[in-house]
């Protein structure tokens, strides 16, 4: 990681003088930005998300929720990433240099980090106090988020048999720019991912800023906490923190008030949204939500799986004109025209109801399911859901949550859990009359550290 630093923090401040000018024009426009007030280390963290939108892209890219719609338009996508992403090809890059997927996650961890040390320079007054802990519980938090969309990203599932010797991320916890961290194991990461969340729970504040939905609050850490543990498959921890979120925020959005016919249904502080954040702007070719992009369509499969009454057939897609195959419509991120990655009740639910199913509360688990899909559909449509038995329940939520966070970069996270399950769900594209095939379980599944990276660290590459 050492090459790495001295770019990111020029990022930082550039992007710190970019997105902030009204609180910077009181700074000499000759020195370096050096954050020495409460106000100043929370413009930092405002500014994480005008740096990157925060997630990684390689996670949808490789999903299996869209196709392009024609060799031409495979063909002539602008970085290797997304061309290669989408046969899962064994040279991801194939030379390219400057990956946002890991680049953006390390400035955000480093932004957290100068933050938390810049904080052991502010003292804790009565009239600061819950200014000053808010700020830290930020940091923390979103230190938490970019550990774990790295982790998921380029290190296998977590597996409780082999994660103490699997290879997880290197973990960077200081501001220097000089140390060379090595690559931890799948445990330790998330060891830290689940302290940073544990430690910012206590200190942000309760309620959700409804007009600053990029802010973490504590129900994003619970929220957060039980997307976490449903990805490592704990799902007795899933379930209590799904409940801990909806305790406090169960909010759904009635689809029969959304405009059906509205290019951008919802708005970026959504009633739903816990949290707001979004893939970094960089894959234009497969990930831009609108209209206008003509190179990929939604997998035809995948659509035929909403009900004629389900308002989300409507809602989540349109007809592209020049093609007349589908689109993804704008989603939580209101008109930013990439994917929302952030927190949303909607997911919490369907964890709660995939726990229950697991645990066989089948009456439970079904209600958890209705009470989200009444507000799915055409006012008095709806034919609440039934179970037989444990598996038939969760056959049926696992198709919901399908069709419920498409576009949101989870499936591939879900492939990855389920076929650790023993789902044994095999992926298959066709590029050029070219059948290309993901087994289950398959080593691919786990994306390569950057080349440039591995060249200037010497950082443990990943097999593929």
């Amino acid at each position: 990681m050492k090459f790495l630093y001295p770019f990111i923090f020029l990022i930082v401040i550039t992007i710190f003088y970019g997105c902030k000018k009204d609180f910077l024009d009181a700074k000499p426009g000759t020195n370096m930005v050096s954050p020495n007030t409460l106000a100043d280390e929370q413009a930092l963290l405002e500014n994480i998300n005008c740096l990157n939108r925060t997630t990684p892209g390689l996670l949808q890219m490789s999903s299996d929720d869209y196709n392009f719609v024609d060799y031409e338009s495979w063909l002539g996508t602008y970085f290797n990433a997304e061309r290669n992403s989408y046969i899962w090809a064994k040279d991801l890059y194939e030379g390219q240099l400057g990956i946002k997927d890991w680049n953006v996650g390390y400035s955000s961890i480093f932004t957290c980090n100068n933050v938390l040390e810049g904080l052991n320079q502010i003292p804790i007054v009565d009239l600061n106090r819950g200014q000053w802990n808010n700020i830290k519980g930020w940091a923390l938090f979103m230190r938490a988020y970019a550990f774990y969309d790295l982790v998921r990203s380029f290190s296998p599932a977590y597996d409780s048999q082999t994660a103490t010797t699997d290879l997880g991320i290197p973990i960077r916890l200081k501001p220097g720019i000089d140390e060379i961290e090595p690559r931890s194991s799948v445990e330790q990461t998330y060891n830290q991912i689940l302290s940073d969340l544990s430690a910012s729970s206590n200190l942000l504040y309760p309620g959700i800023q409804v007009n600053n939905k990029e802010r973490p609050s504590k129900v994003a850490t619970m929220a957060l906490f039980s997307r976490i543990y449903l990805s490592m498959r704990k799902y007795d921890k899933a379930e209590q923190y799904a409940d801990s979120t909806l305790n406090l925020y169960p909010t759904l959005i009635d689809y029969n008030t959304i405009d059906t016919l509205q290019a951008v249904p919802f708005s970026i502080n959504s009633t739903e949204t816990i949290l707001n954040t979004t893939v970094v702007a960089n894959y234009y070719n497969i990930l831009l939500t609108a209209d206008y992009n003509t190179a990929v369509t939604i997998n035809p499969s995948l659509y035929q799986l909403y009900d004629a009454n389900d308002l989300r057939r409507s809602i989540f897609f349109g007809t592209n004109i020049q093609t007349g195959l589908l689109y993804m419509k704008y989603g939580y991120a209101g008109a930013y025209p990439s994917p929302f990655t952030g927190l949303a009740t909607d997911e919490v639910y369907l964890i709660k109801a995939e726990c229950l199913a697991r645990r066989n509360q089948i009456t439970d688990a079904m209600s958890t399911m209705n009470t989200l899909l009444i507000n799915r559909y055409k006012t008095g449509h709806f034919i609440p859901m039934s179970a037989s038995n444990s598996q038939n329940a969760l056959n049926q939520i696992l198709v919901e949550r399908r069709k419920e966070l498409i576009w949101r970069s989870l499936r591939w996270t879900d492939l990855k859990r389920l076929n650790k399950e023993g789902a044994d769900i095999t992926l298959q594209r066709v590029a050029n009359g070219i059948t290309y095939t993901l087994p289950p379980n398959d080593p691919r599944y786990v994306f390569p550290i950057p080349d440039d990276e591995i060249a200037l660290s010497g950082i443990q590459q990943n097999i593929r």
